[in-house]
């Protein structure tokens, strides 16, 4: 699929609504809130997918009725899918944190776990860097694949065993934004 095209005819089905990510946004916040309840916390969202992820996060705990003295919002980011479907196995740093983890509450957030690989990674590199405390949270856990075995803190919502866009995860860059998760029609990737 060119980046020209359109989005038409390309969804197959709808896995989760926007009310249903909303939800379990919620409910991950009010779940890290409590957890670090008048303490500072560093959010650290994994780019490009948890782009959205963090946002919303970061907003819905906010509003929760317990939560940390402080949100602080950063970025990481890493690539081991390029322009496929599946991981290459390859894990590369791309861009470091802004901000200094060591001896601060860091929560690294990402968008979907698949092969567990990228998450596997980021935990040693920001551990290494002596955090007070270090969490996963990840709003899509697809564990079919799972290669190692990760801690997920933090989990919104099971993904089924398909290829899925929407809410942060992309194919070729595309239909990251849109609000819902998705599959795709088996013919946008007949080019490949």
């Amino acid at each position: 699929m060119k980046a020209t095209q359109t989005y038409s005819g390309t969804i197959e089905r709808e896995i989760y609504t926007r009310e249903e990510i909303a939800h379990a946004i919620d409910r991950l916040a009010s779940e890290i809130g409590s957890d670090f309840a008048g303490q500072p916390l560093l959010l650290l969202g994994v780019l490009k997918g948890a782009l959205y992820v963090v946002t919303d996060l970061a907003r819905a705990i906010a509003q929760t009725a317990v939560r940390p003295s402080e949100v602080i919002v950063d970025y990481i980011c890493v690539s081991s899918y390029g322009n496929e479907t599946r991981s290459s196995g390859e894990v590369r740093l791309l861009k470091d944190t802004a901000e200094t983890v060591t001896g601060r509450n860091v929560v690294i957030v990402e968008d979907i776990v698949d092969n567990g690989l990228t998450l596997e990674y980021l935990s040693a590199l920001i551990g290494e860097r002596k955090p007070a405390a270090l969490r996963t949270c990840v709003l899509f856990d697809k564990p079919y694949h799972r290669r190692v075995g990760v801690r997920l803190d933090y989990t919104g919502l099971s993904c089924p065993d398909e290829f899925v866009v929407g809410y942060g995860l992309d194919y070729q860059e595309l239909f990251r934004n849109l609000p819902y998760l998705a599959q795709l029609q088996p013919w946008v990737f007949q080019s490949e």
